[in-house]
């Protein structure tokens, strides 16, 4: 069982550990040639062009995001935290040379007030997750809570003689972990609502905790450095992620959105008993098959059955003991081995898209979490 679910993990996740090492190895790279850098052309010139660019990528990202609001929520929350990062970013390059500079790091290991402003631009980046796990209930009073045990620190900071540089540093490691909380909730309401969670990307949070975290080692291993031109790593991959993120925002199906857009009405009709509602489900599903469709949705149900998404989700996890996401895949993958029985001739791919599922490559992870086997193996297994 143990090694099963390794194994079904790493088909959900081996795309994000794939961009994880990739980038991780990027980053090596850049760190180890950012010491041919001379420190004094750093300093004067590649540090502030770089710093302008990346004010720049960040109002120019804002704009687009703007431009194309279309009463997105999220897209309105991504263009004012560029603003603010860009705005920041811009009077750190105003500072640079003065000795106000709060980010200069020296050679010496930082001290805790450059550290206390990095960590406020890293609850700026995980401010993005948060409202687009939490559209409805996270606003920005209550994004404004996570900054507070950084302000707690901050005080205690200044005001006894020491420095708190090891909590600090440990501060976005704690935004991380709370983030990864929310993902395994918003994981589970993505099964309860859709039946195909490649369109709505789940991994995508996944991927920019993933970006984050390394953000924040590249950081960590430039306050301890001995040579200011390692931030020539930091410059450049903080360029990469917004600039990433930014694509994503845009062309990203959100699932709030496709959920707003459906419109739910009272219920018509007396409730019944959970019988009936599986028998009245059951025959529809039997002569409609609308699973197929890649769209599917647990909203679809208020076709047959006159109840809210709430109740419509219990039901299925009542009846059938598990979420919509697996129910409808179990569906599915019940049509594809009845194809591939009656029509043998068909492609894998065929199968796949007439079974609903949007590549051959889902259909297979799906049939492999399903039977523990590929759909090419079994198909053999059974013509044997």
């Amino acid at each position: 069982m143990q090694t099963h679910t390794i194994h079904n993990l790493w088909l959900e996740y081996k795309s994000e550990v794939v961009f994880g090492l990739v980038l991780s190895v990027l980053l090596i790279a850049s760190t180890f040639f950012s010491r041919l850098i001379p420190e004094d052309f750093f300093d004067n010139f590649l540090n502030p062009a770089m710093s302008f660019a990346l004010a720049g990528i960040c109002f120019f990202g804002a704009v687009i995001c703007l431009r194309h609001l279309d009463n997105n929520r999220i897209r309105r929350v991504w263009a004012i935290i560029l603003i603010l990062w860009g705005t920041c970013a811009l009077i750190i390059v105003a500072l640079f040379r003065t000795a106000y500079n709060p980010l200069y790091v020296g050679n010496a290991f930082m001290k805790s007030t450059p550290m206390l402003i990095a960590c406020v631009f890293a609850w700026l980046l995980l401010l993005y997750p948060h409202f687009s796990i939490h559209p409805g209930k996270v606003n920005w009073r209550r994004g404004g809570l996570y900054l507070l045990p950084l302000v707690v620190l901050g005080v205690i900071d200044h005001v006894l003689p020491y420095e708190l540089r090891i909590l600090i540093a440990l501060y976005p490691i704690w935004l991380l972990y709370e983030l990864l909380r929310c993902v395994h909730r918003y994981r589970q309401w993505c099964e309860e609502n859709f039946s195909a969670l490649d369109n709505i990307d789940t991994q995508w949070i996944v991927r920019y905790m993933v970006m984050i975290g390394l953000s924040g080692l590249v950081f960590y291993y430039l306050c301890v450095s001995n040579d200011p031109a390692r931030a020539f790593t930091q410059q450049w991959y903080l360029m990469f992620v917004i600039g990433y993120t930014t694509d994503q925002v845009l062309y990203r199906p959100d699932p709030w959105e496709r959920l707003r857009s459906t419109v739910e009405e009272d219920t018509e009709e007396e409730p019944n008993s959970a019988d009936a509602y599986r028998a009245k489900l059951e025959a529809w599903l039997e002569q409609e098959k609308p699973y197929l469709n890649p769209d599917f949705q647990l909203i679809d149900l208020r076709k047959v059955l006159p109840l809210n998404r709430t109740y419509l989700s219990q039901l299925i996890n009542a009846e059938y003991g598990c979420s919509f996401y697996q129910w409808v895949n179990n569906l599915r993958i019940r049509e594809a081995k009845r194809l591939m029985t009656e029509q043998p001739e068909l492609q894998m791919q065929d199968v796949a898209k007439q079974c609903g599922f949007s590549s051959r490559n889902v259909f297979t992870q799906a049939f492999i979490r399903e039977n523990g086997t590929t759909p090419t193996e079994w198909f053999a297994e059974q013509n044997h």
